[in-house]
């Protein structure tokens, strides 16, 4: 999309935001979902009360951590600015034929000597704006969203320490180049970070002007996303990365109000990721082509049900699309599925050790494709202790 036409969707998006049927999204559940499971915090037993507990006592111990920013941790030997995120590849090396000269990739073998700092940085913030919107939204709690508040305000707000709203200097590669839109894989954890945010502001715990410079961000975000050549390219790249880049466009058109882009990101999955990534038996060949081939079909599978989700929250039906050539996400879906259960049935290349505990689209899917046996698999699985695990297993019941 060029800038001229984002900036005119914008506007239209703007003036139809009170009409728009994402009003009634929290993103990953609708409002009337949401006001449930908080009905169900004073009286949940069984699963649903563990879940709760685990929780509360996550928010609890986010009291106290944070917050966090771009500009604390630097990259020895750069000149840019120091509000721009950055990060480095993580399966670049140096190589031992020649250790002066330009990084070389080993897929799947990730680098321990690369700049983290930005990358742990941004996931820590949105995994505690998450746990503390969650903490806010179902056990009302005032001392939830006035942490979340501190942490929003430093990552995004003060001018000392907020990060640019783009990513030009994503996942660099030493010796190649200083950044890549390969990079936009780093901030799927924004739509954590997001859903966070929106359920500060159900939870009437946002203040008015900080929602505005939070949605400010967000729109040039995604902007960048849209308009800039790393980000376009991402939204082309024609694997996972190309799923999680419309999933976060989704996400933060979902915070902004932005119908027109979330129109163009449902287009997307009907025309590009769809027909383009998934073969008739399901298979998506890009994700098999890797070192971890399970893994990185599980996480393709994780993208699309994510994106599913949020337009399922908007009144978009995805989860149901076919495209001409017969393929579908429910093809995936069933191609990966028993694998996930069962890691020592894959053929494909695997040279680390698959976990499943992560693993969300099973759930979703089963919701989203009214599929009985999808759930029953997805409540079979080992679940790791993470807010946006706990919170997924909540949505889905």
């Amino acid at each position: 999309m060029k800038r001229r036409d984002f900036l005119a969707v914008t506007a239209a998006a703007t003036t139809l935001r009170a009409a728009s049927a994402s009003e009634h999204s929290m993103l990953m559940l609708t409002t009337d979902q949401g006001d449930r499971l908080r009905q169900l915090v004073p009286k949940a037993s069984g699963h649903a009360a563990v879940l709760l507990s685990q929780l509360r006592s996550m928010a609890d111990k986010q009291l106290t951590q944070g917050p966090w920013n771009v500009v604390s941790h630097r990259p020895p030997g750069t000149t840019f600015d120091p509000h721009e995120y950055y990060s480095e590849g993580p399966y670049f090396w140096p190589d031992p034929k020649n250790p002066k000269g330009p990084y070389i990739r080993k897929d799947g073998e990730r680098n321990p000597d690369r700049f983290v700092h930005n990358r742990n940085d941004l996931g820590s913030m949105s995994t505690a704006v998450l746990t503390l919107g969650l903490g806010a939204y179902l056990f009302d709690d005032p001392r939830y969203a006035q942490r979340a508040a501190k942490i929003l305000d430093a990552w995004f707000i003060d001018p000392q320490s907020k990060m640019k709203p783009d990513l030009e200097h994503g996942q660099a590669v030493r010796g190649v180049n200083d950044g890549r839109g390969t990079g936009l894989i780093d901030t799927v954890s924004f739509i954590q970070c997001v859903q966070g945010i929106i359920l500060l502001g159900k939870a009437g715990r946002l203040e008015p002007a900080m929602a505005r410079a939070l949605r400010d961000w967000f729109q040039l975000f995604l902007q960048w996303m849209t308009s800039s050549a790393k980000g376009m390219a991402e939204g082309k790249s024609g694997n996972n990365h190309e799923t999680w880049w419309t999933a976060q466009v989704a996400a933060y058109a979902t915070l902004t109000g932005n119908s027109g882009v979330l129109d163009m990101a449902w287009d997307h999955y009907r025309t590009r990721l769809v027909p383009a990534e998934i073969q008739p038996d399901g298979s998506c060949p890009r994700e098999e082509a890797r070192t971890n081939s399970l893994s990185y079909s599980a996480f393709n599978a994780d993208a699309f049900a994510t994106l599913c989700r949020i337009a399922q929250s908007a009144g978009v039906d995805l989860w149901s699309f076919q495209a001409p050539n017969g393929v579908s996400y429910e093809k995936l879906v069933h191609y990966v599925a028993p694998y996930v259960l069962h890691p020592d049935k894959w053929k494909g290349k695997q040279i680390s050790p698959f976990k499943p505990d992560s693993t969300i689209f099973l759930g979703l899917a089963g919701v989203g494709l009214h599929d009985k046996g999808l759930l029953e698999a997805h409540q079979s699985l080992p679940r790791a202790e993470s807010p946006w695990i706990a919170f997924v297993d909540l949505v889905v019941g």
